[in-house]
Order: C-alpha cells, then sequence, then structure tokens
C-alpha cells in the first residue's frame, strides 16, 4: 500500500519544508510514501469560502481514484493516541488498498462532495494549527506509528 498525504497548496516556511523532508527520508524505509499538492486556487478574494470550497472540492476528486481510501484530516474527525494510530495504519495496510489517502484541504475546510466521498476523518488535535504545521504533524505520526508497528525504540510510553 502507498500512503499519500494530498494537501491544497504549498509548504512554504524553510523549516517546515526541511522538517517534512526529513521525515519523508526516514518514511521511505518504511512505506511507499508522497506528498501530493493541489496548486491553491487564484485571484480568491472574490470569491466566497464556498465557492472556494467547491473550487477546491473539484481539483481534489480530479487527484483521487475509485479506489482510493480517503481518509480527511478533519478537526472533527476521530482523535488517536500514537499507538492507536499505529494499529488503525496497520488495519489500513492489511486491507488490500493499493493507495490510503489523507487530505488535507483548504483554509475553508472542505466542500460536501469530498465529505461524502472520504472513507473516514482523523483528527491530529482539538486544537487549530496552519496547514503547514498539519503537514509536518502528521508526518512524524506517520513516521512514529511506523517505528511502532516495528517495535523500534522512537516511542516510548
Amino acid at each position: 500500500m502507498k500512503i499519500i498525504l494530498l494537501t491544497v497548496g504549498k509548504t512554504n516556511e524553510l523549516s517546515f519544508k526541511n522538517a517534512i523532508s526529513d521525515y519523508q527520508k526516514r518514511l521511505k524505509f518504511y512505506i511507499p510514501f508522497e506528498i501530493e499538492e493541489i496548486p491553491e486556487l487564484k485571484n480568491t478574494k472574490s470569491l466566497s469560502e464556498e465557492v472556494q470550497r467547491q473550487k477546491e472540492g473539484e481539483l481534489i476528486l480530479k487527484s483521487l481514484t475509485d479506489a482510493d481510501e480517503v481518509i480527511l484530516l478533519d478537526d472533527k474527525g476521530e482523535q488517536y493516541t500514537s499507538m492507536q494510530f499505529s494499529s488503525y495504519l496497520e488495519k489500513k495496510m492489511a486491507s488490500g488498498n493499493k493507495r490510503l489517502i489523507f487530505l488535507v484541504g483548504g483554509p475553508y475546510g472542505f466542500s460536501p462532495e469530498i465529505y461524502k466521498r472520504a472513507n473516514g476523518k482523523i483528527s491530529l488535535s482539538r486544537m487549530t494549527f496552519s496547514h503547514q504545521m498539519v503537514r509536518l504533524i502528521f508526518v512524524e505520526q506517520l513516521y512514529r506509528a511506523m517505528t511502532i508497528l516495528r517495535g523500534e525504540p522512537y516511542h516510548h510510553e
């Protein structure tokens, strides 16, 4: 199974880019993983939040296949400890799906069509994080989950 973090927009902050890149390199030893970025919408000042969500949703749907397992990173999603998240991933990896997509939406969240398409929702925290920070937290937790599944000492109880 390949895990993909699908995001709307790029990570611009150099410190985040470097840290994310570090975890991406570490993850290569455990699982096929990549980050795919959907370009941010241009000229959004005249667009309502609803229209922006709709347009981003259309771009997101074009990036997905019918066979993809899609999990939204959403503040209203299920929360897990790192140990629980590793178990969750283990089950997903055993499911036989080819691609597991974790999706980070744009600044106003997801369109109704994306919520309908999703197979689940996960919340990284009840707190609000910048989209760039969400990416870093997610890749670190994915790496942590892989080390837990391998019984490696990165995670301590």
